[in-house]
């Protein structure tokens, strides 16, 4: 489907409508109710009747005026025109001059000039259609020579500066429209709820001129704006699809069979449904203006609904065997535009430019240093600058101050050689360093090397990556391709900070440690507000310094000591099961060790399989703050003895018994019968009973340290 674009619509129409006494057919079109009756010509001769009888020639209309005009300006439509005509018709009623291609509504305007001297002719500005009506003020007949006077003061003129394009204006006898393009007459017919079947019919009885109606088909958009948007209202045209659902052919006229190659159709209305097989011209506010749309045969049957027929579009021209009438005639305006070519590269520092544009056929392009007014430099499709050392703004236009476009000779300055914000950066340690350099116009690229290869970074302060060792980068100034080749260094030293290590110190209780910076010949700051490279200190905690090394170096390192604050261990007491031993203190501490020897220590303080007798549990803080010992009794109860004279095992006795004075042991036999006692004056037993030797068996025992301490008791195996 072909669509419109009315803002590249440029043709214009002058349309005269004369009233002569040429012969009238009338056609009456009779449905429901109906009657509408329209006339070939306007003015009829005393006897009318039904067919066209020319009683004269038809009158020639000859216009000259194909002009440039530039808009919010007046210009006379016609530089001349003359109308020829049969000697014994003078004069007609009326003329029409019509904006027929490129109508602008609203912006476009037609009007008589100098009204005063044409006092026999009034003018009628139809908005819609783009059409001036010049006619006598009391209705008769006006010459054609007075036509032909105010026709020659009927100025156009456009009130939009952005206006553009062209506008073709038209000269017709008679009322309807006429298009120079197709050199078809189009008149609309007026008949609320006219079927498009009876609508055809009508169409095609009527004349204009001699020339055969038809409904008329649109093969432009031209035709579409004329019919469309600038006819006096809306109604069939000649197209259906009755042959074959949602093919839509041109059914009337010289293009009747032929499939509608252009089409314009209401996109806010469904097409092509059901019975709707005819096209109908889109009331206006419905949709896209001048569009149509499909209705039924008879359309909608509500009076006042915006798809009720509202009449019907008759064009006249084309049928076969028809001449050119020439009672119409056309001239043009075109608004002359100059199109500039694009603004030719910039240069450094100073040059000259070459501008080329194109224009309007027939119009002269003008080169000037103003928007407005100003002086004209040159003229022609193409211009040249002297030298100039900035940039310029020049200006064309084809003759149309008010289309004058600007274009644009870009000179850009050659920057000077950059500044580094410092002369030298430095960095202690490795890290990313910030540098900055500037120049007096344009921007910085940053390299490694002193010329050629590829920028690693634009903008006036470049942030490096991680560096190690000293490194010098280089700037280089630039604006908008004028490039300064000189190259600024700006150097990186890499310094090593001091070298220290975080410490953990140990202080003992009630005692002073001091603390070392560990770096000797340096600057020193201690959180403690100190400046030497060592402290003494009394406290626990966490100490820092900050040791800076001499200029320029100053490169600061932080050392951390952490001060432990240990105290002196405090048995509190030993509890002794068998020969497992628990050394408990006062308050625990995982910097203390323990030991029931002296000499091996170890950070549990549970030992097992402790020798019976008298030990002594050592305490100490691992770092020599100090310890406590205590002494304790491991008692030992052999689990059998073989008194059997070998030396080994032959008494049984209780090791450690010996440091409880008052301690007495009892032993019995399975029985429960007293064998034997031990206490401090007899500390073991031999195996016998009043002299006698026992027997191999188990025995039992109870030990009684003395009476604050709990009896032991258990049993032992005599072996023999």
């Amino acid at each position: 489907m072909k669509t419109i674009n009315f803002l590249k619509i440029t043709t214009l129409v002058l349309v005269l409508s004369f009233t002569n006494s040429y012969a009238v057919e009338k056609v009456t079109i009779k449905n429901r109710n109906i009657i509408g009756t329209f006339h070939d010509t306007l003015k009829s001769n005393k006897k009318r009747n039904t067919k066209l009888n020319f009683a004269v020639t038809p009158p020639v209309i000859k216009a000259v005026g194909d002009q440039l005009y530039c808009p919010q300006s007046s210009i006379k439509i016609v530089t001349d025109v003359t109308i020829t005509h049969d000697p014994t018709e003078p004069a007609t009623q009326a003329v029409y001059i019509q904006i027929s291609s490129g109508y602008s509504s609203g912006f476009d305007l037609l009007e008589l000039s100098n009204p005063a001297a044409h006092p026999t002719i009034i003018t009628s500005w139809d908005v819609t259609a783009g059409k001036l009506k010049l006619s006598s003020p009391t209705g008769v007949d006006v010459l054609y020579t007075e036509f032909v006077d105010a026709i020659k003061d009927v100025v156009y003129s456009n009130s939009s500066a952005a206006a553009s394009g062209t506008r073709t204006f038209s000269i017709t006898i008679g009322q309807a429209n006429y298009l120079p393009s197709t050199q078809h007459f189009y008149l609309f017919v007026p008949s609320i709820g006219i079927t498009w079947t009876t609508a055809k019919t009508a169409a095609e009885a009527s004349t204009y001129y001699g020339l055969k109606g038809y409904l008329a088909t649109i093969l432009s958009a031209d035709e579409a704006k004329l019919i469309g948007e600038q006819a006096s209202g809306t109604g069939w045209i000649g197209g259906n699809d009755t042959e074959t659902e949602g093919v839509w052919k041109w059914v009337t006229g010289p293009e009747a069979g032929t499939v509608m190659g252009y089409t314009f159709w209401n996109s806010g209305e469904p097409n092509n449904l059901g019975e709707e097989d005819y096209a109908h011209i889109t009331q206006p506010g419905i949709g896209i203006g001048g569009s149509w749309n499909d209705l039924s045969n008879t359309g909608s049957l509500t009076p006042g609904d915006p798809y009720q027929p509202k009449g019907y579009v008759v064009e006249y021209g084309g049928m076969p065997g028809e001449s050119v009438l020439e009672i119409a005639a056309s001239t043009k305006v075109t608004i002359p535009v100059a199109v500039p070519s694009a603004n030719p590269g910039p240069v450094c520092d100073s040059g000259t430019f070459t501008f080329n544009a194109t224009a309007t056929a027939g119009a002269v392009i003008s080169w000037y240093d103003a928007a407005v007014g100003g002086n004209i430099l040159g003229t022609g499709n193409t211009y040249t600058t002297p030298i100039i050392n900035t940039t310029t703004t020049y200006y064309v236009d084809a003759g149309c101050a008010s289309n004058r476009k600007s274009v644009m000779a870009t000179v850009n300055i050659t920057p000077s050689a950059p500044a580094a914000g410092q002369a030298s950066y430095s960095n202690c340690g490795p890290g990313s360093v910030t540098i900055t350099a500037s120049s007096n116009i344009g921007t910085i690229n940053w390299f490694t090397t002193a010329a050629a290869g590829a920028s690693i970074f634009t903008g006036n302060s470049f942030t490096t990556p991680t560096i190690s060792a000293n490194t010098t980068y280089y700037a280089e100034a630039s604006n908008a391709g004028c490039i300064n080749s000189t190259r600024t260094p700006v150097n990186i030293q890499i310094y090593t900070p001091p070298v220290v290590q975080d410490e953990t110190v140990t202080l003992c209780q009630f005692q002073t440690v001091t603390l070392d910076a560990g770096v000797s010949g340096m600057n020193y700051l201690w959180s403690n507000g100190a400046a030497a490279q060592t402290i003494t200190v009394s406290q626990g905690g966490t100490y820092t310094v900050a040791v800076k090394s001499p200029s320029p170096e100053n490169c600061t390192s932080t050392k951390t000591i952490i001060v432990e604050e240990h105290q002196v261990p405090e048995i509190d007491r030993i509890d002794v099961n068998g020969t497992r031993a628990i050394i408990y203190i006062k308050k625990q501490a995982p910097y203390f060790e323990f030991s029931v020897d002296g000499v091996n220590f170890q950070d549990s303080n549970i030992f097992y399989d402790v020798p019976g007798g008298l030990r002594t549990a050592y305490v100490r803080e691992k770092s020599g703050c100090g310890g406590d010992t205590q002494n304790f009794v491991v008692l030992v109860f052999p689990s059998f003895f073989t008194p059997n004279n070998d030396t080994y095992n032959d008494l049984w006795e209780v090791t450690g018994m010996e440091n409880y004075p008052q301690a007495e042991v009892t032993i019995f036999d399975r029985y429960g019968k007293l064998i034997a006692q031990l206490n401090a004056s007899k500390m073991s037993w031999d195996g016998t009973f009043e002299k006698t030797l026992l027997p191999t068996s188990d025995y039992w025992y109870a030990l009684k340290i003395d009476n604050t301490k709990p009896i032991l008791r258990g049993h032992f195996t005599l072996k023999r």
